[in-house]
């Protein structure tokens, strides 16, 4: 179609907008198509709207029971978050399935105010270990931040003549077979702690399952165990009380609750690094504007001194980083979680 010569003008909100006089070679449809987008785009009425999302309160989904880490590092970010974003942040907990469940819920979102709390788990291990998901964690989800990072610790009963890792290692290749460590369950985060340090190792060892962790630090400082990995709050009490001794941290430097204690990676395992982390996750479909506001407002509260100073108090380690940076992070995550679930043969519970 021929160019055509107009001039436009778009009333919105008392506000002319004025299209100036050119030449456009397109055709009446685009044109009119073109003239009120960008009429929209200008109007204070839009740009009023945008500003206020959400206009009701958040919900942010733990794919886990109440109680624990996850609970803590959502409740905390939650909290902050609700005094500067406009409305509440408040926290549902949707636990089964391995967190499968909610990342399904979530995943099929639209009403553009529900999040979830992703987990090493839902977004890095359970594409491995399940046959099929029920949801996708790279397609279905946008990464937002990295709110913090649990470290595992790797711990012995206080008979095991040895009192780091390096000894622990010489020792258990000195008796294949012999050593047997416990996990709160098969797929758990101790489970793939300490496969993952069997693979770094090059070391054999049982393992035994429990259903929870409970249970299985109460065999292992009876003795019925040799070692085991948990999570940092649920074994520092013990070890502080002499009941279990830490060979090892697998934070990537040294936590100030057990300055004396080293890492894995320090005692000749460099890059090695193993912690439970928690990021903040939308659905994909969630618009644009909405995310980078999120990623601005949960930035600034997770780097904040009232989320770092709550997280701390449970040997959690506040992050913080921008959304580019956690959806590389995640797919380290995955690359590195890989090979070990596929070496250990790692299935969960009732496959």
């Amino acid at each position: 179609m021929a160019g055509i010569r107009v001039k436009l003008i778009a009333r919105l909100s008392n506000t002319e907008v004025f299209i100036l006089t050119q030449h456009l070679h397109i055709t009446r449809r685009q044109l009119l198509a073109n003239t009120a987008a960008s009429a929209l785009a200008l109007s204070p009425a839009f740009a009023n709207a945008e500003a206020a999302w959400p206009t009701k309160p958040l919900r942010l989904v733990v794919p886990f029971a109440p109680g624990g880490s996850s609970e803590i590092v959502a409740r905390a970010l939650a909290g902050e978050m609700a005094k500067t974003i406009g409305q509440n942040v408040f926290v549902d907990n949707k636990p089964g399935g391995a967190g499968n469940i909610a990342m399904q819920e979530v995943a099929n979102a639209t009403d553009d105010h529900t999040l979830i709390l992703g987990h090493i788990g839902t977004l890095a291990v359970n594409q491995y270990i399940f046959p099929k998901l029920p949801y996708d964690p790279n397609k279905d989800f946008t990464p937002i931040t990295l709110i913090s990072k649990v470290p595992s610790l790797y711990v012995v009963h206080p008979d095991l003549p040895v009192k780091n890792l390096k000894e622990f290692v010489a020792y258990a290749k000195a008796n294949p077979g012999k050593l047997s460590y416990g996990s709160a369950g098969n797929g758990s985060a101790g489970h793939l702690a300490f496969e993952y340090l069997k693979m770094a190792t090059d070391t054999f060892m049982l393992h035994v399952p429990y259903r929870g962790t409970g249970a299985m630090l109460t065999d292992l400082m009876a003795g019925r165990l040799d070692a085991a990995a948990a999570g940092a709050p649920a074994l520092l009490q013990f070890i502080k009380a002499g009941k279990l001794r830490c060979i090892a941290t697998g934070s990537s430097a040294r936590l100030p609750l057990l300055p004396d204690v080293p890492t894995v990676a320090e005692q000749g395992f460099k890059g090695f690094e193993m912690t439970q982390w928690y990021g903040l996750m939308a659905p994909s479909k969630m618009p644009k504007a909405h995310i980078d506001k999120l990623e601005k407002e949960a930035i600034a509260a997770a780097r904040g001194k009232v989320v770092h100073d709550k997280l701390s108090q449970d040997t959690a380690l506040a992050i913080g980083n921008t959304r580019a940076e956690f959806e590389a992070f995640i797919k380290l995550e995955q690359a590195r979680w890989k090979p070990v679930i596929a070496r250990a043969q790692i299935k969960p519970e009732g496959i």
